[in-house]
C-alpha cells in the first residue's frame, strides 16, 4: 500500500467518522430530549393524582408525631401497674405500634423527611429509657412526672419533627 492509498482511504473514512459522530450526537441529544418530554408529562399526569396521597401521608405522619410526644402521650396511655420499667415498656410498645401503623408512608415522604421522624420516634424512647434509669424514680407516676418535667427545659423530639414536615409541605407548593 502506497501513500497515495492510504490518503485516499484517509479522505473518505475521516468524513464518514465525523458524519457518524454527529449523527450520533444528534440522535442521542434528540433521544434525551424524547425522555425528559415523556417524564414531564407523565409528571404532569400523575400529579394530581399523588399530590392528594402524599399531603395525606404528611398529614398522618404529622398525627404520628402529635400521638408519640411525650406530653401527649403520656396523658393518653395511663400506667398499667406502678412499676416504673412495666410502664416504661408499656410506652415503648406504644411508640412502635403508632410507628408500625405508619410504616408505608414513607413512599410519599423524602427520605431526609423520614430520617428525621426515625430520629425522632427514637429520641422520645430514648428519653423514656433515660428517665426510667434515674434513681429519683421509683414507680410509674415518677417517670410520668420527671419526662414531663424534661419537656419544660427542652422541646420534644417530635416538635422538631413536625416543624421539619410543614417546612417540606410548604416546599411543594
Amino acid at each position: 500500500m502506497d501513500s497515495t492509498h492510504l490518503i485516499e482511504l484517509l479522505s473518505y473514512t475521516i468524513p464518514s467518522l465525523i458524519t457518524g459522530g454527529v449523527a450520533y450526537y444528534l440522535f442521542d441529544a434528540h433521544f434525551k430530549d424524547q425522555q425528559n418530554t415523556r417524564r414531564w408529562l407523565l409528571q404532569k399526569e400523575t400529579k394530581p393524582i399523588i399530590l392528594p396521597l402524599r399531603l395525606q401521608a404528611y398529614e398522618r405522619l404529622t398525627l404520628l408525631m402529635e400521638r408519640i410526644n411525650p406530653s401527649q402521650l403520656l396523658v393518653r396511655v395511663h400506667p398499667i401497674s406502678t412499676d416504673k420499667n412495666d410502664y416504661q415498656n408499656y410506652l415503648i410498645a406504644q411508640i412502635e405500634q403508632e410507628f408500625e401503623h405508619n410504616l408505608a408512608q414513607q413512599i410519599y415522604v423524602s427520605a431526609k423527611c423520614w430520617s428525621i421522624l426515625l430520629t425522632a420516634k427514637n429520641a422520645t424512647i430514648q428519653m423514656i429509657r433515660v428517665a426510667t434509669k434515674n434513681e429519683k424514680v421509683i414507680d410509674a407516676d415518677g417517670l410520668r412526672e420527671l419526662v414531663l418535667n424534661d419537656l419544660f427545659e427542652k422541646t420534644a423530639p417530635s416538635s422538631t419533627a413536625i416543624a421539619y414536615i410543614k417546612d417540606e409541605v410548604s416546599e411543594m407548593w
